[in-house]
């Protein structure tokens, strides 16, 4: 059963789940808006160059969450899926899954962005293995801090060698699907490494190494 591996945004849906919930949160007024909706482009930015400055993002990113119960962030979480990810859908990402499905390969997201962010969406698109960057919780409410190493970079590869510690598969076989360079850790590591209409920094990678490219969108 190799080891089917996806980055989800970007990549599995036309977007950034994370950089959307930050657009969201200052659209329903949760956060201060104008300074908000600045911070959260200028971090889009750094990430998109491959110069994102992780712990204070997640500072950053984290903190609203520390502010509101678990109920009143499924309530929020609810409405984000349908009014930002519903339209960031591709009906070929879902193909895709599917082929994987179909010859019997163990299939996992792997994204930098936080579990209460994402795990709603790998569930929609039939993904239950997942390693995202997991947030401490105290008193049944997350704190707004982050728990244990974040899913970002050479963290990515740091904890897929954890779960497959506590797992029989192996990374014999595996590929991983991903748009950013941010992944190329994790990319050198797979077996099959597939670019998926990925930044000009990966294209460039993929070019150059004789990886895989190809589209969900077009």
């Amino acid at each position: 059963m190799p080891l089917a591996l996806f980055d989800l945004d970007n990549t599995l849906i036309a977007g950034d789940s994370d950089h959307g919930w930050g657009e969201f949160l200052a659209a329903k007024n949760i956060v201060n808006a104008d300074y908000y909706k600045r911070m959260n482009d200028q971090f889009y930015c750094d990430y998109q160059s491959g110069q994102l400055d992780m712990a204070a993002y997640l500072e950053f990113s984290l903190a609203p969450l520390g502010k509101l119960s678990h109920a009143e962030l499924a309530s929020l979480h609810a409405q984000f899926m349908a009014e930002i990810i519903e339209p960031l859908w591709l009906p070929k990402a879902e193909v895709l899954i599917q082929q994987h499905h179909d010859k019997g390969d163990t299939l996992m997201v792997i994204t930098s962005t936080n579990r209460f962010v994402v795990e709603p969406i790998c569930k929609k698109l039939g993904i239950d293995h997942i390693i995202a960057t997991e947030l401490e919780q105290q008193d049944n409410q997350f704190t707004g801090r982050v728990s244990g190493i974040p899913s970002f970079k050479e963290g990515k590869v740091t904890r897929l060698n954890e779960w497959l510690k506590n797992s029989s598969i192996n990374l014999s076989g595996s590929s991983f699907y991903s748009d950013s360079i941010n992944d190329l850790p994790l990319l050198e590591l797979v077996d099959h490494p597939v670019a998926v209409d990925p930044c000009p920094q990966l294209r460039k990678e993929a070019v150059q190494r004789g990886w895989k490219i190809i589209s969900l969108r077009n």
